[in-house]
C-alpha cells in the first residue's frame, strides 16, 4: 500500500505509538487508536518492538505472509470509519456483522476483507477506491441465509 518514504514514515507511527506505551507516556489522537488496537493483537507488538529489523521487511502474501502494518491500518481505518459513519452507512453493516460474531474484533475482520477486496481492486485497476465495491461485499457478508 505504501512505497519508499511514505511506507518508512507510516510504519514509524506505529513504532513511536507502541515505544510511548512501552515507557507509560501519555498517549493522544491516533498514537492512542494504535495502541488500542495492538492490545488486541500481541502477535504484532513483537514486530514494533523490532523497530531495526522490521522497519523496512517487505510483506508477500503469496508466500503466506501477513503484512502486521497493513493489518492494524486497516483496523485503525475501519475504527475511523465507524466513529464519523463514513462512508454513510457503514455503521448499520457493522452492526449487522455484530449480530453475526462474537465480538467487535471479529467483526472488524470481516469488515475488513471487504475493505481490503475495494482496496485491491482500485490498486489493481488504477483507480480511486470505490464505496460502491466496499457496500457489495458488505452486503454480501451481511445477507440474510
Amino acid at each position: 500500500m505504501y512505497t519508499g518514504q511514505d511506507r518508512e514514515e507510516t510504519r514509524e507511527v506505529f513504532f513511536r505509538a507502541w515505544r510511548a506505551h512501552r515507557e507509560g507516556r501519555l498517549l493522544e489522537g491516533v498514537d492512542k487508536l494504535i495502541v488500542q488496537v495492538l492490545l488486541r493483537h500481541p502477535e504484532y507488538q513483537p514486530v514494533l518492538e523490532q523497530s531495526e529489523a522490521t522497519r523496512e521487511r517487505d510483506y508477500f502474501p503469496e508466500t503466506g505472509d501477513t503484512n502486521p502494518f497493513l493489518h492494524l491500518g486497516m483496523h485503525i481505518a475501519i475504527e475511523e470509519q465507524l466513529s464519523i459513519d463514513q462512508p454513510p452507512g457503514i455503521r448499520g453493516y457493522y452492526q449487522k456483522l455484530l449480530g453475526r460474531h462474537p465480538d467487535d474484533h471479529t467483526a472488524q475482520h470481516h469488515m475488513m476483507e471487504c475493505l481490503g477486496e475495494m482496496l485491491w481492486q482500485a490498486n489493481r485497476q488504477g483507480v480511486a477506491p470505490s464505496d460502491t465495491v466496499y457496500f457489495e461485499c458488505l452486503n454480501r457478508l451481511t445477507a440474510e441465509p
